[in-house]
């Protein structure tokens, strides 16, 4: 009875652990971009931001995605692909707005005859 008890409660254990450990595997990646996300929103400023980075990423991550379909490895990883694609598409499409709102702002004040802008 004892042993029985015991051998349950590891397996609970070995499956919490392998869950958390995909979670951290899948999650991990974008996690860093979270601060950097609310960062870039709050200043409205995106110059530390290189969209050549995200770029990247997104090649890379469509192309491991492709690789799944040829041959099939762990869901985990094919999970953080879509998810980091997805991030890098929330991230460009703040720093596309952002140096946008930027620009044209700039714009409006070189043209203005106002010397508070």
């Amino acid at each position: 009875m004892v042993g029985e008890d015991l051998e349950w409660l590891l397996l609970l254990l070995h499956q919490l652990v392998v869950w958390g450990a995909a979670g951290a595997m899948v999650f991990g990646g974008v996690v860093p971009y979270i601060p950097q996300y609310r960062d870039i929103k709050r200043t409205q400023n995106a110059e530390g931001f290189s969209s050549y980075v995200c770029l990247m990423l997104l090649v890379a991550n469509i192309l491991r995605i492709l690789f799944w379909f040829g041959r099939h490895f762990e869901s985990p990883l094919l999970w953080q692909s879509m998810i980091m694609i997805v991030t890098m598409l929330l991230m460009l499409k703040l720093c596309t707005e952002v140096r946008v709102l930027n620009e044209v702002n700039t714009k409006r004040c070189s043209f203005s005859v106002s010397k508070w802008c």
